[in-house]
């Protein structure tokens, strides 16, 4: 909604210049944001990440609210920026660029830019979709996921019951139960996802590992 609102006010771009037309709308937003950064990676000579797109869905509240920043063409622009955080110090640049410009943010602006880290941080553990239904957390793979299947057992061991691997033919996935585990029924669900995307790495084959 945010990415169409803006194509209605300015319309879309193009790649890598500056006039402004409709090549976005066709691709979609988020595509957008991805052929871009790909282009820039190229540039540079790095190489081109897992083509599959990576979404988070938990229930908790992440927004601007229009009492922080109640001008919608600088809104627009800081959730765009928001959008492509890919790591731990760019949302913390954001968020000192935020304090400095806004005050002091929200929770809700605080719980965005922690999802934008965490999904970022789910596409390098080769998670397709993250989501949160009822008490339930579904971590699903990409199919390709470059992962050692022989340390599944071991990391779902380490949640007591709490997290479940499914050997789903078209996508595996863990299933974590929210509220089965008594040491981490405390923390809430973007704690849990960042607890469990750390350990996932411990999955990861050696090559693939930073």
């Amino acid at each position: 909604r945010i990415a169409l609102r803006d194509l209605e006010i300015r319309g879309a771009g193009n790649i890598l210049g500056t006039r402004q037309h409709g090549h976005m709308e066709a691709v979609g937003y988020d595509l957008y944001c991805k052929m871009l950064n790909e282009a820039v990676k190229n540039l540079k000579g790095e190489s081109a990440p897992e083509q599959f797109e990576t979404t988070l869905e938990l229930n908790v509240d992440a927004f601007i609210p229009p009492a922080y920043i109640p001008n919608e063409f600088q809104k627009l622009d800081i959730y765009k920026r928001i959008a492509v955080i890919e790591n731990r110090e760019e949302s913390e640049e954001m968020m000192e660029e935020l304090i400095d410009r806004f005050g002091e943010p929200p929770k809700s602006v605080e719980n965005l830019l922690t999802i934008a880290r965490l999904r970022a941080k789910a596409h390098t553990c080769y998670y397709t979709e993250i989501k949160e239904i009822s008490d339930k957390i579904k971590f699903v793979f990409y199919y390709l996921a470059k992962i050692n299947p022989a340390n599944i057992m071991a990391m779902a061991d380490k949640y007591e019951g709490a997290l479940k691997f499914v050997r789903d033919a078209k996508a595996p996935y863990f299933e974590y139960d929210r509220n089965n585990n008594s040491r981490q029924k405390a923390l809430g669900a973007l704690e849990q996802v960042e607890m469990i995307l750390e350990d996932t790495r411990e999955l990861l084959l050696e090559e693939n590992l930073e």
